[in-house]
């Protein structure tokens, strides 16, 4: 095992705890740390992934204009309406630097992202 694996879950021990309790800079955080490989990232992912899911993951893809923001809107709202917290990953693989179509994304769903029940995060 190595040092990274050894020492995880004790450094990541109060994200961790905050991530379960749903606080959203935690959420913001671990995706950070596990997007950006930072050290003890996979020790991190393993002690989040250490509990069965308890959320769906829908994707959407399709082509410029097709309207996947705006059905995304639409989820989302009709989610929210039943009192569920939703959490929205936009990823745009096309445009790594730019981040390309994920502005227009943010800007299109920006009354969501006023709603605390609401995570928004883009990733290019």
């Amino acid at each position: 095992m190595s040092g990274d694996a050894k020492g995880g879950a004790h450094r990541w021990s109060e994200l961790v705890r905050d991530f379960r309790q749903g606080r959203r800079k935690a959420l913001a955080r671990a995706i950070s740390v596990v997007e950006g490989g930072r050290p003890g990232a996979h020790a991190l992912l393993a002690e989040l992934l250490n509990e069965p899911p308890r959320a769906r993951r829908i994707g959407i893809t399709g082509p410029p204009g097709a309207g996947k923001s705006s059905l995304v809107a639409a989820l989302v709202g009709g989610l929210r309406e039943e009192g569920q917290e939703v959490g929205v990953v936009a990823v745009d693989p096309t445009s790594p630097y730019s981040g390309g179509a994920l502005l227009g994304d943010r800007i299109r769903m920006n009354d969501l992202s006023t709603d605390p029940g609401v995570f928004i995060r883009s990733m290019a």
